[in-house]
């Protein structure tokens, strides 16, 4: 197994699902398969911190847009003008 990192979330996750596929085959040496539950121990949890990253981030987000709308003072005093 290759121990270059994929370059992002879909990448990981592509990989993840090979190696899921290859183990649940179940014709692959012990060695290999010890060697492949490893790379997609380390490749689900960077899906999962790259998930929860961007869950903060949609947090974030939602708190900022999902403020009620409030007028402020100078501008109903100049409606009822």
């Amino acid at each position: 197994m290759t121990k270059v990192a994929p370059s992002n979330f879909e990448s990981a996750l592509l990989e993840l699902e090979a190696i899921v596929t290859l183990l649940e085959g179940g014709n692959v040496p012990l060695a290999e398969a010890l060697d492949a539950y490893q790379k997609g121990a380390l490749l689900a949890r960077e899906c999962q911190d790259a998930l929860a990253t961007a869950e903060a981030r949609i947090q974030v987000l939602e708190q900022g847009l999902t403020r009620e709308f409030t007028l402020s003072p100078e501008a109903t005093e100049g409606d009822r003008q």
